[in-house]
């Protein structure tokens, strides 16, 4: 093997090793379906008395970055004071997300 083959190959070995110690690893993110046959409001803050930002379509997906407490509510998935932050300034009751859980799934909002 010629010099030259033997610098590129150790260049391209050390560029693929910097880049896998450097390159960012991707979280699965988990998606949980809105009740079906609701559309439902999305807050901008955990409770009733936050204006509406958008509505979620029937079928909807979801997935939970964290979850606070809130204004309690009645949903198609039992009564609950837990709010789901399904985006930056975006939240939904978990009455209507379903989790498979009573309590919390993801970390607690900072």
């Amino acid at each position: 093997m010629t010099s030259r083959k033997r610098r590129s190959l150790l260049l391209a070995g050390a560029a693929g090793a910097f880049l896998m110690v450097t390159a960012p690893t991707a979280e699965a993110v988990t998606y949980y379906p809105v009740a079906p046959g609701h559309r439902v409001n999305v807050r901008s803050g955990p409770g009733t008395s936050y204006p509406i930002v958008r509505v979620l379509p029937e079928g909807a997906r979801v997935a939970i970055f964290c979850q606070t407490p809130g204004t309690t509510v009645s949903g198609p998935y039992g009564t609950s004071n837990i709010w789901d932050n399904i985006d930056n300034g975006e939240f939904i009751s978990d009455t209507y997300v379903k989790t498979g859980s009573d309590g919390y799934v993801a970390p607690r909002c900072g």
